[in-house]
């Protein structure tokens, strides 16, 4: 008698996110071997993620230079502004328009030499900060089309540090790490930028304060009414930072710092970045003190790490969308970006992440207005519509190697069938291999949409896609043998979105 067919469905492949991470022959279906610029959507599915647009035309001060930090700023009457660094200049986004601002400080105008800025926005202004630099303004109270420094403000009194590292909390700005001292946390008055002499202003020298010896300041976060100071290899959680005078250390951190300052994320319920271990959570690196094994990045750990080992600090940028839920993470020398799902924590405690390529990022903002905006090679753009600048890129998805629970024996595919979300006329390729060969047998296939009652409106969610976004049943005819299977899916994004909702796949067992 003739075989029986045997069908195996994953539905929501890939809802486990990227693991590169554990053996091939060992990881749970629910992870994907390869899940390239794709995200992991509000349903669970591997979904293809947004291109990015350019907002404005080009602007001849900034050339094709890269945008490579970016602040926003609001005025007293709600004004929104975006400030802009490149080409070691400084300009302002607004509307459609990206417009250098000029020097007004009535000296003679600061010499830039790059356009690493950290922006803290405080009240009526916007501070950036970058090593080595004099810390610059924009202050609409002053101007709305220049920047200063803010030793140039009339009413400036102390000495602001030439820091790298500055934040605005708590009603006032936080300073740390200069050329000369890398362990000294400087803060200003209260509701004011400009002064860092008197009132409520201070400094805190941690020289004798590090727990695990002698360290140096990357980067300052302010979560909970706590001012958390990483150093390279620990860090320090001081609470009480409303007053920052009689502020204590509450906690501490050895053998985890982190090693880049602009990959400090705070999420509203959690501070994210990137230590020498990969990338952590501040509230479960309290938790468990030392884990690096329990990394928020540990399904593609080594691949972190291998960046870590290749690119200098400033290579790394980071953003976090509150629409879209993710922690997106750039190593921009290698043109690869990690995005983190924050909607849940898998079981062993690490976030569920894909790989992005070719968007290749410069900087980062995310906006009151709630868009993501991206610094690119002569623009500032945001992370929208399914073309990276017009131009066409490649989503990829490929699934475990699965033995569909008959390890000693043979599966000869026949026919493997999809339930796609995704424009018609998109063309899409299935692929398909057999041990540890990927991608030996190929098929290709144009969408188009189904009639959503051939598998039940409620089973698919049919009612919750926009109308340019359908339903589509993909069917391929499939042959070979092996004792484990690997399916993969890849497709040219042309304009619309692609997710996967399921894929059946009809196997015959062979011989043990």
């Amino acid at each position: 008698m003739a075989a029986p067919i045997l069908p195996v469905s994953l539905i929501s492949p890939g809802f486990y996110g990227l693991n590169t991470q554990d053996s091939p022959t060992e990881i749970d279906p629910r992870f994907a071997l390869d899940a390239t610029n794709c995200v992991i959507d509000r349903a669970g599915r591997v979904a293809s993620r947004k291109g990015w647009v350019a907002q404005h035309a080009t602007e001849a001060a900034l050339g094709t230079a890269n945008i490579d930090a970016m602040g926003e700023h609001t005025d007293v009457n709600g004004t929104t502004t975006i400030i802009a660094a490149g080409n070691n200049k400084i300009f302002k986004f607004t509307g459609t328009a990206l417009t250098e601002l000029t020097y007004g400080g009535g000296g003679v105008a600061p010499t830039i030499t790059a356009s690493n800025w950290q922006m803290a926005p405080h009240f009526n202004a916007l501070v950036l900060f970058q090593s080595g630099h004099d810390p610059l303004i924009y202050d609409t109270a002053l101007s709305t089309t220049q920047y200063r420094r803010m030793s140039e403000h009339p009413t400036y009194s102390g000495t602001v540090p030439l820091a790298d590292c500055g934040i605005s909390a708590y009603g006032r700005v936080w300073a740390a790490r200069t050329t000369t001292d890398k362990v000294t946390v400087k803060w200003s008055d209260t509701g004011t930028h400009q002064k860092w002499t008197g009132g409520t202003s201070g400094s805190l020298d941690l020289t004798s304060v590090w727990p695990g010896g002698a360290d140096e300041i990357t980067a300052l976060a302010a979560h909970n009414n706590n001012l958390i100071i990483f150093g390279t290899r620990q860090i320090l959680i001081y609470s009480g930072a409303l007053t920052p005078s009689t502020m204590t250390l509450a906690d501490s951190i050895i053998g985890i710092g982190c090693v880049a300052r602009d990959s400090v994320q705070v999420t509203g319920r959690d501070v994210l970045f990137l230590s020498s271990g990969g990338v952590q959570s501040i509230s479960r690196t309290i938790q468990e003190k030392s884990a690096p094994i329990n990394a928020v990045s540990r399904n593609v750990n080594d691949d972190i790490l291998g960046y870590i080992g290749s690119v200098v600090a400033v290579d790394v940028k980071s953003a976090f969308s509150i629409s879209d839920s993710f922690y997106v993470l750039s190593f921009r020398s290698s043109g690869i970006t990690y995005c983190f799902d924050t909607r849940f924590m898998l079981p062993d405690g690490a976030a569920r992440v894909t790989v992005w390529t070719s968007i290749t990022p410069r900087s980062y903002l995310y906006t009151k207005s709630r868009s993501l905006l991206i610094g690119k090679a002569g623009y500032v753009a945001k992370y929208d519509g399914f073309t990276d600048g017009g131009a066409t890129y490649r989503m990829t998805y490929y699934t475990t190697w699965m033995d569909f629970g008959r390890p000693s024996a043979l599966s000869m595919l026949k026919k493997i069938k999809m339930i796609v979300l995704g424009a018609q006329s998109q063309d899409i390729v299935v692929k398909w291999g057999y041990d540890y060969i990927p991608g030996t047998d190929i098929g290709t296939v144009t969408l188009s949409s189904i009639t959503p009652a051939e598998y039940g409106v409620g089973e698919y969610g049919i009612a919750e896609y926009s109308s340019n976004q359908v339903t589509n049943l993909v069917t391929i005819p499939a042959s070979g043998s092996g004792t484990v299977v690997q399916i993969g899916f890849e497709a040219q994004l042309e304009s619309q979105s692609i997710s996967i909702q399921k894929i059946d796949i009809h196997s015959k067992e062979g011989r043990l």
